[in-house]
């Protein structure tokens, strides 16, 4: 199983939390291992591939409406991504192809919106964000699904 060390400019723990510079967070499979300083966790896990990013880590966003539109369902996911979405509300998605695209991708499928924090454990739904809001990577269950060029 790969260990990945994803290291921003600033980290958030929870969509309302302060950024705090310095820190990471580390993946295993479809998991956090650790959340902590960048210097701690790189000593801690020595052979991670590490991955910066210039912006703020967080949480991965929950898309709170009906999914983007787009020419295919795939296409729509992937939208999603753009968007740093992790998750979507169960209320969204009314189309069968639909349906099945968001649980193919590991897109987290939730009843009602609410907090996800970073947290050792907790599935490793992560996105950086740009000072101007702009999504600049997104990881879903582990995986880098979007990344900006």
């Amino acid at each position: 199983m790969a260990t990945t060390v994803h290291a921003a400019t600033l980290l958030r723990q929870r969509h309302d939390g302060e950024p705090v510079p310095g820190w990471g967070v580390v993946v295993s499979g479809d998991r956090i291992a650790a959340v902590g300083p960048v210097d701690d966790l790189l000593g801690a896990y020595p052979g991670a591939r590490v991955r910066r990013w210039a912006g703020t880590l967080g949480p991965g966003r929950v898309h709170d409406g009906p999914l983007p539109p787009a020419p295919t369902p795939r296409e729509r996911v992937h939208a999603l991504f753009r968007l740093g979405a992790t998750a979507v509300l169960a209320a969204h998605l009314d189309e069968p192809g639909l349906r099945a695209v968001v649980e193919r991708s590991d897109v987290a499928v939730l009843a009602a919106p609410g907090p996800v924090p970073l947290a050792p454990g907790g599935r490793a739904d992560l996105a950086v964000l740009a000072d101007d809001g702009r999504c600049v990577a997104t990881v879903v269950a582990g995986r880098l699904v979007h990344r900006r060029a």
